[in-house]
């Protein structure tokens, strides 16, 4: 299976490329990506730089243009689809209909992928972005248990792609609205969510206390590690106690389910964090290269290792196994 990593910097792109990643996805310094954050993403000469390095070093790039564009604003999401074309990406990775229609029109020989932005959850949906669009491989949600996974595979003829490690939205990829609601700024516009221009901390009497926007999400105790504030994964007061409602902040470890997605015909394995640092990225690439070669030798796959690169120090596999029914 292909092991693909995140690049959020052109920096990151080659610890990627040098631990091991087949191929790497990345973004523009603007709102046509979903991690639209200040100090990532890439210019056209970095991400020409990148494509060049990547495919000197037999990997591929793939650019994240997975943002809906605003009304009357088309032409930066145009420009950034053919930008990527002229820059030689590998793929580009859409989400948004209209933009599908014009890369398949104006670019058809260009290699289309459907991002997790899009949610296509079943065969029916996705025959439908591969017939009108010609797309060649659809990014799964994170919403799906394996045995589901192994199902679509069966009954769809492009390519699939799943999540294996990071962090973990429990909401509809593309539907969801707590981070506008709270701070004006759309994830699935403006590719931010939780921005950090309205994220505040104050520390008092009992501890340290996150907010966005005008929203207090959690409170920490004075020795507790204090999470990034984001509506999903904050702690609510309700009739029944207070906790995490929504989600732990935790992160998605699906390392000791690689053979179960392997049998399920997955061809991609993705790796979520484009907003980490060069020692995330060399470690969690280095590790899952490790366990893809283990797996294809018979050999046993070692799920140890990665504690250190997740949030809270704790994982989940999420839907993957969905134990609670």
């Amino acid at each position: 299976m292909e092991l693909i990593c995140p690049a959020g910097t052109p920096a990151a792109l080659r610890v990627a490329v040098d631990a091991g990643a087949d191929a790497v996805y990345c973004g523009y310094r603007d709102e046509t990506n979903a991690r639209n954050f200040p100090g990532l993403n890439f210019s056209r000469e970095e991400l020409k730089d990148g494509i060049a390095y990547a495919h000197a070093h037999n990997s591929t790039v793939y650019v994240a243009i997975n943002t809906f564009p605003r009304a009357g604003a088309l032409e930066l999401w145009h420009q950034a689809v053919d930008d990527a074309v002229a820059l030689k990406a590998d793929a580009i990775i859409l989400a948004d209909v209209g933009l599908l229609a014009y890369a398949a029109e104006k670019h058809p020989h260009q290699r289309l992928h459907l991002s997790v932005q899009a949610a296509a959850s079943n065969p029916d949906a996705i025959r439908f972005y591969v017939e009108a669009f010609g797309v060649k491989r659809v990014v799964l949600p994170r919403v799906l248990s394996v045995p589901e996974i192994k199902s679509i595979c069966q009954n769809i003829t492009c390519e699939t792609e799943v999540f294996v490690f990071g962090g973990l939205c429990v909401m509809a990829e593309g539907r969801c609205s707590l981070s506008s609601y709270a701070t004006g700024k759309s994830p699935n516009m403006n590719g931010v969510c939780s921005p950090a221009s309205h994220v505040t901390y104050r520390e008092d009497r009992s501890g340290m206390v996150s907010r966005l926007g005008d929203f207090t999400i959690n409170k920490f105790a004075k020795n507790e590690a204090a999470a990034y504030p984001t509506l999903c994964k904050g702690r609510f007061v309700t009739e029944q106690g207070s906790g995490y409602l929504f989600e732990d902040p935790v992160s998605l470890d699906a390392s000791d389910l690689l053979p179960g997605l392997k049998d399920a015909g997955v061809t991609s394995l993705k790796i979520e964090g484009r907003q980490r640092g060069r020692a995330y990225i060399e470690g969690v690439v280095r590790y899952f290269r490790q366990a893809v070669e283990d797996l294809d030798a018979g050999r046993a796959i070692q799920t140890a290792g990665l504690m250190q690169m997740t949030e809270g120090q704790t994982t989940t596999v999420g839907a993957y196994r969905k134990t609670w029914r």
